[in-house]
């Protein structure tokens, strides 16, 4: 993990830290760090990885994995906007209208140890862990659908999550969107997470590769970019907040074989690291 720019050493003091020099004391409340999934903790689109899969057991066509394909291309080459994760809404919602969701629960199930696990990055692994150790709460945020969210979230050690939620009918999706957790939608969710879990967003914390994302960031007291798009960079570089560049996906699996020192700091402080939770969903995931 490589970091761009100053940062401050103080936590409690950086950039974006919503305090005063004269204010009255106020109870402090409990830290979350918010983490955005795709080219943040992920190396691609949480989407996109499942196309294959989807593909294979008849809930995409041909068409649909090569139009996922250049999307995810587009993806990574500039990152995504406000109309283009709009198309992607409407695009994604219309394809999986009347997809059985156990079926979609059991294929993300099944596949996830091999296709999201060798995706994850070292850095993202690392910081999670280090959250962990600080006794933070680590939440997944991600306009992705909540059945692909959750069970990456579990393999992370997350501790909660936040995701987009499909209409459900009968055991299908109906093609409408229940919540989008995109954008101010994001905003939405952590705020509602804040005021049952007690979070005190002043002290909490955000990562987030793209500038769709930046009310998100903008929502908390410690905003980071990571491996930010050009516009977020820009935003990042003007407000000042820490910029981190994640570039080594490694198998978490094989990170529990030879873990990092932050890694083997995380379980002799907390007893379960994050590494250590991902290895044991990964174990309940394959028997499943």
């Amino acid at each position: 993990m490589t970091a761009e720019g100053d940062q401050t050493t103080d936590p409690d003091h950086q950039a974006g830290a919503a305090t005063t020099a004269d204010s009255a004391p106020t109870r402090r409340g409990r830290v979350a760090a918010f983490f955005d999934l795709d080219k943040t903790v992920i190396a691609k689109s949480s989407t996109f990885v499942f196309s294959k899969p989807f593909f294979a057991q008849g809930l995409l066509n041909r068409k649909a994995v090569l139009e996922s394909s250049y999307a995810h291309f587009l993806f990574l080459l500039s990152g995504a906007d406000h109309d283009q994760m709009e198309r992607m809404r409407e695009h994604l919602t219309k394809m999986c209208a009347g997809w059985d969701v156990e079926q979609v629960k059991s294929i993300v199930a099944e596949t996830l140890h091999e296709l999201v696990d060798p995706l994850i990055y070292a850095e993202a692994a690392d910081l999670i862990a280090d959250h962990k150790i600080r006794g933070h709460d680590v939440v997944i945020v991600s306009a992705s659908g909540e059945e692909m969210v959750g069970p990456i979230a579990e393999v992370l050690g997350a501790s909660r999550t936040a995701a987009t939620r499909m209409v459900v009918d009968d055991g299908k999706y109906t093609g409408e969107v229940e919540f989008y957790c995109y954008g101010e939608g994001k905003v939405e969710a952590i705020e509602k997470l804040a005021a049952a879990e007690g979070y005190d967003l002043s002290r909490c914390y955000a990562y987030s590769d793209s500038v769709t994302d930046l009310p998100m960031l903008s929502a908390v007291g410690h905003p980071t970019a990571v491996n930010p798009d050009r516009n977020l960079r820009r935003e990042a570089t003007a407000r000042g907040w820490p910029i981190l560049a994640f570039s080594n996906p490694v198998s978490l699996w094989a990170r529990f074989q030879s873990p990092s020192s932050t890694t083997l700091a995380a379980t002799a402080v907390v007893g379960l690291s994050a590494v250590l939770a991902g290895a044991i969903s990964y174990r309940l995931l394959r028997r499943r």
